[in-house]
């Protein structure tokens, strides 16, 4: 018996040296922001052929992937949009800042699993809507691992502020509480679209892009984010293609133009100029987040983007 015993002895590290420990986490990401350019046209953005209205993302785009053949399929307005790049379901679900989701954002998984503060994860946004995305009603999770929220003037129901603010607010709460995640939305350029003023329109696409790339440089100059940082830039839903209602002025159908938006991916885990032209959508956002930050999200409808990964 005590040979027998020997024996195992003997044999057993040679045993569990064949058993492969997986990496819960074998990505370079420690920090994940989603930006929303809210209501930019493909036509306008990234379907421009020479990019003049979005010389930074341009610039960008060097360093990561452009997601050409990205979509909304679901709801082509503000709250579901976002929504869906939250939660990872296409939901119909009010616009005007009156319904929480049914479901919980990534955010309140990230916090829950990691028992991370509220204030490590933000909703950031120059519409004040927006505040819902904080939330749910899934019985379980409402009311609990709320991420912050700097949201409209001063919270839902009180008016959109300036994209200057939110971009201030930003660099404020980046730098005061480190957040791993985060959401922003820059109203524009759908508020000047929303005016009917095309000149406008294409100004504020412009104004953005110049955050965008601010936000990006702005980054990579603090140590605890350069390097470690995965950017999206997207839109939450696009505009009517001309001929199409009003054209650029509104949107909420199912035309092109209102589906067909833009995924720039930047970050050390993404392939570098590099077009993706697979079909993704809003809804694989989170679950691509959840590959790159060893989140685990049951449910929701989308499938991490593979093919963007180095």
């Amino acid at each position: 018996m005590k040979f027998l015993f020997f024996i195992y002895i003997i044999f057993l590290p040679s045993c569990k040296q064949d058993i492969p420990v997986p990496d819960p986490k074998p990505f370079k990401t420690k920090n994940v922001f989603i930006v929303v350019m809210d209501g930019s046209r493909y036509t306008e953005s990234w379907g421009e052929p020479n990019k003049i209205n979005i010389p930074n993302i341009k610039q960008l785009f060097s360093q990561g992937v452009m997601c050409s053949n990205f979509y909304n399929d679901g709801q082509t307005v503000t709250v579901p949009g976002h929504t869906a790049m939250t939660t990872g379901y296409y939901q119909v679900i009010n616009n005007g800042g009156q319904e929480t989701p049914a479901n919980p954002s990534v955010f309140q998984y990230y916090l829950s699993q990691f028992f991370k503060p509220s204030e490590d994860a933000w909703v950031i946004s120059s519409k004040d809507k927006l505040e819902v995305l904080s939330n749910c009603t899934d019985t379980d999770w409402a009311g609990v691992f709320n991420p912050r929220t700097d949201c409209g003037v001063n919270g839902n129901h009180t008016g959109y502020r300036d994209d200057s603010i939110t971009f201030r607010h930003l660099i404020d709460t980046i730098t005061k509480y480190h957040p791993h995640m985060g959401i922003v939305n820059f109203k524009e350029p759908d508020a000047s679209g929303h005016a009917a003023n095309w000149l406008e329109y294409i100004q504020q696409t412009k104004n953005v892009d110049k955050y965008i790339g601010s936000l990006w440089n702005f980054l990579q100059s603090d140590s605890l984010y350069a390097g470690t940082t995965t950017l999206f830039v997207t839109n939450d839903h696009g505009r009517h293609s001309d001929g199409v209602y009003d054209g650029f002025v509104s949107h909420g159908c199912d035309c092109l133009g209102c589906r067909h938006i833009f995924l720039l991916g930047i970050g050390p885990d993404f392939k570098t100029n590099y077009i993706e032209t697979a079909h993704y959508s809003l809804i694989d956002i989170p679950s691509t987040v959840c590959k790159l930050m060893g989140i685990n999200m049951p449910g929701g409808q989308g499938k991490v983007m593979e093919t963007i990964f180095k």
